[in-house]
């Protein structure tokens, strides 16, 4: 069983005071900064609700992710909850299918990857409902262009 919180977790933020001692512990060690404060502040990062901070999370941990192997592992979650925040749903699913690739039972993984499939359809259904009012509009135009035309 992993340690790895569910998803939710990642919707409540830290206080802003949190993440400024995540944040002032990064910027002390500046170019010596230690993988595991870097990935703290990722961390707290991605729980942010503010979009470039979640941004600037991916970033870090993606960073981890190429240059520190022995951390990939816990890196895969925590780049799949980010992308999915960003609404990279793509990226997301690819980041969370391999954490359970090597964890099956990972039960945040398989939170995490639930929340992924019904946002995307989700999403997609609101696309097709966008597509065929368009098609709708189009339709009601070109009669209407066809009709006085017609009149001519």
């Amino acid at each position: 069983m992993s340690n790895l919180p569910y998803a939710a977790d990642a919707e409540s933020p830290l206080k802003p005071a949190e993440l400024q001692v995540l944040r002032a512990q990064y910027e002390k060690e500046g170019d010596y900064v230690g993988i595991q404060t870097k990935f703290n502040y990722a961390w707290g990062l991605i729980k942010s609700n503010i979009r470039s901070e979640q941004q600037e999370g991916v970033r870090l941990l993606s960073e981890i992710f190429r240059g520190a192997p022995e951390r990939r592992r816990e890196c895969l979650y925590y780049l799949a909850l980010g992308n999915f925040k960003l609404g990279n749903y793509g990226e997301a699913r690819r980041y969370n299918d391999l954490l359970l690739e090597k964890e099956p039972a990972n039960l945040q993984a398989a939170s995490l990857g639930s929340l992924i499939d019904d946002k995307v359809a989700k999403e997609g259904l609101v696309g097709v409902a966008i597509v065929s009012g368009l098609a709708l509009v189009a339709g009601i135009v070109g009669s209407l262009v066809i009709k006085g035309a017609r009149r001519r």
